[in-house]
Order: C-alpha cells, then structure tokens, then sequence
C-alpha cells in the first residue's frame, strides 16, 4: 500500500485532500503543521507528502519540503505543494526547496487524484531504474 502523508492546517482542507485520495487504496496520514509533519514523516515514511505551503509555527510547507528532500533516512518521497499563491516566483521557491509538483488551491479532487498518482508513477520507474 502506498504511503502520503498530508500536512495542512486547515482541518476541512485536509478533509478535502483525504478523502480526494482514499479511495485509490493509500495508507494516508495527517499532520496540523510542519514540525508535526516532519515528526510524521520520520515515523511513517511517506512515499510522498501532500504539503500546504503557508502553515503557522517555525516549519512552512517550503521548509519542510528542504527538510524532507534532505533527509536520506526518508528515501526519497515525491513532494506535492498546495498553496493559493500562484505567482511564477511561488512556483520557482517550490520548485528551489525540491518540490517535484505544485497544485494551486482550490483545486479539483480529481485532479490532486490523478497529479498524486502521476508522481507515485514517477517514483515507481525511479524506484526500478
């Protein structure tokens, strides 16, 4: 079973996320913030984090995803940002702290379904390479 961990601040975004992605047969966790996301993720190992980018305390989206990336005991978990900032410099610092897709809120659940299961397919021919 895949693993995704969701880090979101907002309990209904999460919600939205969660039920977006159980129906494709992921083992899905939730974090509130980023210092709770990467506590989760040290436990759980994700095969990839959903992540809001702007989240209150020390540990934003962007940071957590440096953290996560940088990490070798993780693997290498796919990153997906969700984020209302749709500037080309919003995407660029994604794209700098090692985010490997960027959706911008709202989004369609059909279409955070489909991006999460195109990076889970990346990760899979990179995993066999």
């Amino acid at each position: 079973m895949r693993r995704v961990l969701i880090v979101e601040d907002q309990a209904d975004i999460r919600r939205l996320i969660k039920w977006s992605l159980e129906d494709e047969g992921y083992e899905i966790r939730e974090a509130v913030n980023g210092s709770a996301g990467l506590a989760e993720a040290q436990r759980f190992k994700p095969e990839l984090l959903v992540l809001d980018v702007m989240m209150p305390g020390e540990i934003n989206g962007l940071d957590l995803c440096r953290l996560v990336k940088a990490d070798a005991s993780l693997g290498s978990p796919r990153v997906l940002l969700l984020t209302a900032r749709a500037q080309e410099r919003d995407h660029r610092a994604g794209d700098e702290a090692g985010a490997d897709g960027y959706l911008i809120k709202p989004f369609s659940p059909s279409l955070l379904a489909s991006t999460v299961a195109g990076l889970l397919d990346v990760q899979n021919e990179a995993d066999r390479a």
